[in-house]
């Protein structure tokens, strides 16, 4: 009862610790605004209706795909809502853009096109609205970073547990594999591996995981070794709790506080890892949106559209740059000078 209060007020220091970073929480709801736009994209960015009453009837096309012949077309298999001919009764509720990600706009003169009424961000080297694909692109880099933080830290946890809490050969094995493992040239290797096959967000979340675990495994053994003597794990030894109910339930809660803490800054680096292979041909396959290829198209076409340079770079930057407050101020949250 005592050590649980003890953790709910050191719980409750560091939360008001964080708090008291305003650009931290500020960043952190921009942030989570972002998440949310782009994870929903479909509702704010797509080339069908999210709502359409058409002949007297109610149509939801965004969520539903709906036949052409119920809008009386026998002429085509996919539906252009553009091209409905509406009633004086009919009414169209659109999406903020009107274009989903893999969609060309053939009313412009000439691709990539500047910003215009009709694409506000302009389009890419294919006619493709380049708001749209920002905004889908956010969803692609949140989802494989986040998956690669997880990922790694799963590995680094387990295995850096078992090296803490062990030590003797099981540390000095860990010890090795983690030194040859380091020696690896991993931007190099995963070129290779993603030259070699067909590269998918599974797979560059499986390859950067598998080669991103160390860093988390060497500080999980720091904070094991510091924690294996103390008392309520002593204690928990003499009740009789096996190795695997002392490493889960007595150790790791309080020693994955401090590991916490590289979260923004991991999910940081995983997103611009995803950009730089984009950028370099090696990520995700096209038509994928991403900020990486359009930094590509950017370098392709830099002295005609510098809409391309200017956008996918500001929303890179905006988003490493949110995500280092954020990280900051979990670094100091959980200092154990301000414990």
């Amino acid at each position: 009862m005592i050590e649980r209060k003890i953790k709910n007020e050191l719980t409750l220091r560091r939360y008001r610790r964080f708090k008291s970073h305003r650009s931290a929480i500020i960043s952190l709801w921009l942030l989570g605004a972002m998440f949310f736009f782009s994870f929903t994209a479909e509702f704010w960015a797509n080339s069908k209706p999210l709502l359409l009453s058409y002949n007297g009837s109610l149509y939801a096309p965004v969520i539903k795909n709906y036949h052409p012949t119920e809008f009386g077309r026998t002429d085509i298999f996919r539906m252009d809502y553009r091209a409905l001919e509406l009633g004086n009764s009919d009414w169209v509720l659109w999406p903020i853009i009107e274009w989903d990600p893999f969609e060309s706009n053939t009313d412009v003169e000439s691709f990539p096109a500047p910003p215009s009424k009709s694409n506000v961000f302009g389009t890419d080297d294919r006619g493709r609205d380049v708001a749209s694909r920002l905004l889908y692109g956010f969803r692609m880099s949140m989802s494989f970073a986040i998956l690669v933080f997880f990922s790694a830290y799963f590995i680094g946890v387990i295995i850096g547990a078992h090296m803490g809490y062990f030590g003797g050969l099981v540390d000095l094995f860990g010890q090795r594999v983690i030194e040859v493992w380091e020696s690896i040239p991993v931007f190099m290797l995963l070129l290779t591996l993603i030259s070699i096959f067909k590269p998918s967000l599974f797979m560059l979340v499986g390859i950067s995981a598998v080669f991103g675990w160390m860093n988390t495994a060497a500080y999980v053994r720091a904070e094991f070794f510091k924690l294996r003597r103390r008392e309520f794990v002593e204690a928990a030894r003499s009740l009789g709790g096996s190795h695997l109910r002392i490493i889960f339930k007595h150790i790791l809660p309080n020693a994955i506080g401090p590991v916490l803490t590289f979260a923004p800054f991991v999910i940081a680096g995983g997103i611009s890892s995803l950009a730089a292979l984009d950028y370099l041909g090696f990520g995700l396959q096209p038509p994928t949106p991403s900020w990486g290829e359009l930094l590509q198209q950017a370098k392709k076409n830099f002295v005609i559209a510098w809409w391309l340079a200017l956008f996918p770079s500001m929303a890179l930057f905006s988003t490493l740059f949110l995500l280092s407050l954020v990280g900051d101020a979990v670094r100091d949250a959980f200092d154990p000078r301000s414990a």
